[in-house]
C-alpha cells in the first residue's frame, strides 16, 4: 500500500471510531449493558468490553487511558514504522553499543528471548530481515519481491536471537551483529495484556479485550454468561466462524496466527508472510491457522507464531509435551476442507460447562 492510500485509510478509520465513539458514550446506562470502545492502533483495530465501570471513571474516562497507553507501546515504542520510535532507534543503533531501553522494551525482549529458547528458534524476533525482503515490513516492496537463494543466505547470516545480549537487570541491550529486530510476532499481544493490567489496576473484573485478534478474558457477561471467543475460517473471503469456544469465567489470553490474510502468490505459488528463522523461507506446510489459550497474549501471540513455523505434527507434540492449550486448523487439499486437531487442555474450553 502506498502512502497516499495509507493515509486516507487511516482517515476513514478515524471518521469511524468518531462516530462509533459518539454513539456508545451516549447510550443511557442500563443494568445489563455491556460498555464498548474501540480504535485503532499497530495497524489493525481494538476492542475493549466492560460489564461495570469503577465508580470513579467514567466510560469516557477509561477509554482515553486505553488508547493513550497503546499509543505509546505502539507509536512511541514497539513500530518498525515510526523511524523515531524506540524499536527504531534500536535497530538504528550501532553493533556493540550499550542500548538503554524503557522497562516495557526490556520485558518484550527477555520474554522474546526465552521463547525463543523455548520453541528452538522457531521464534525469532531478529526474523526481521526476512520478512522486509520478501515484502511484509515497513520497506517498500520490490518489484522482484522474491529473493535469490543467494539473498536469502545473505540474510540468514544477521537472524539469530543469540546476537541479542540483554541485560534485565540494568535495562540495557547490546548487539554483537547487525540485527534487525521486528516484534511483530509478540507486540500486540503485549498491548493486550497490558490493557489488562490497567482495567486491573482500575478494579474491573469482567472484561473482554481485543487486538487484532489477540484477547484477554476475565469474567462473564451480565447474566453469568460466559464470554464467547470464536476461532476464524482460515480462508481469504470475509470473516466466518469455524469454531467457538468458552471462557467460563476464567481469566485467560488468546492468540491466533495463519497464513491466509497476508500473503501474496506468484505463478501458482502460495508466499505466506510466516516467514521461517531457520530457512529463509515462507512456511509451505499445511497448517492454516493455530489458537493458543496461555496466561499472557504476549506468550500466547509468541506462541501462535512459533506453531505457525514448526506446522502440525512438530507443533502439536511440542504443545503436548507443555501442556499448552492449542488449537490447530489444518488444509486437507485433497478433499478441499480442514482438519481440526486440538490439545488435551484445549478440549477443556469446548465445553460450554452448563
Amino acid at each position: 500500500m502506498n502512502t497516499v492510500s495509507r493515509r486516507q485509510r487511516l482517515w476513514l478509520v478515524t471518521v469511524a471510531i468518531l462516530v462509533m465513539g459518539f454513539l456508545l458514550f451516549n447510550r443511557q446506562p442500563d443494568a445489563g449493558l455491556i460498555h464498548e470502545f474501540g480504535g485503532g492502533t499497530m495497524g489493525t483495530r481494538y476492542t475493549v468490553k466492560l460489564v461495570d465501570l469503577p465508580p470513579d471513571y467514567t466510560l469516557e474516562q477509561v477509554a482515553f487511558e486505553v488508547s493513550r497507553l497503546l499509543q505509546r507501546i505502539d507509536r512511541e515504542q514497539m513500530s518498525t514504522y515510526a523511524p523515531d520510535s524506540e524499536l527504531s532507534r534500536l535497530n538504528a543503533a550501532p553493533v556493540g553499543q550499550d542500548i538503554a531501553l524503557s522497562a516495557e522494551m526490556t520485558e518484550v525482549l527477555a520474554l522474546a528471548l526465552a521463547l525463543n529458547r523455548l520453541t528452538d528458534g522457531a521464534f525469532d524476533v531478529t526474523v526481521g530481515p526476512l520478512v522486509n525482503r520478501w515484502g511484509f515490513g515497513p520497506e517498500d516492496r520490490r518489484e522482484d519481491r522474491i529473493p535469490t537463494q543467494t539473498e536469502i543466505d545473505a540474510l540468514l547470516t544477521r537472524v539469530g536471537s543469540h546476537y541479542l545480549e540483554l541485560d534485565s537487570a540494568r535495562h540495557s541491550l547490546r548487539k554483537t551483529a547487525d540485527v534487525y529486530v521486528d516484534l511483530s510476532g509478540i507486540a500486540k499481544g503485549y498491548g493486550v495484556d497490558k490493557v489488562a493490567d490497567l482495567l486491573d489496576s482500575l478494579g474491573i473484573t469482567s472484561y473482554f479485550i481485543e487486538v487484532g485478534g489477540e484477547l484477554r478474558i476475565r469474567g462473564y457477561k451480565p447474566g453469568n454468561q460466559s464470554w464467547v471467543p470464536a476461532i476464524e475460517k482460515p480462508v481469504d473471503t470475509a470473516p466466518q466462524v469455524h469454531e467457538i469456544f468458552y471462557a467460563r469465567g476464567e481469566p485467560i489470553a488468546v492468540a491466533g496466527s495463519g497464513d491466509y490474510r497476508n500473503y501474496f502468490e506468484a505463478d501458482g505459488v502460495h508466499y505466506s508472510h510466516e516467514i521461517d528463522p531457520q530457512t529463509g523461507q515462507p512456511i509451505s506446510h499445511d497448517l492454516a491457522g493455530v489458537y493458543v489459550i496461555d496466561k499472557t497474549a504476549a506468550r500466547a501471540d509468541a506462541l501462535a507464531t512459533a506453531f505457525m513455523v514448526m506446522g502440525t505434527e512438530r507443533g502439536f507434540a511440542f504443545a503436548e509435551e507443555l501442556d499448552l492449550a492449542v488449537y490447530f486448523v489444518t488444509r486437507d487439499e485433497a478433499n478441499d476442507t480442514f482438519v481440526d486437531r486440538y490439545t488435551s487442555r484445549f478440549e477443556h474450553y469446548l465445553d460450554s460447562g452448563n
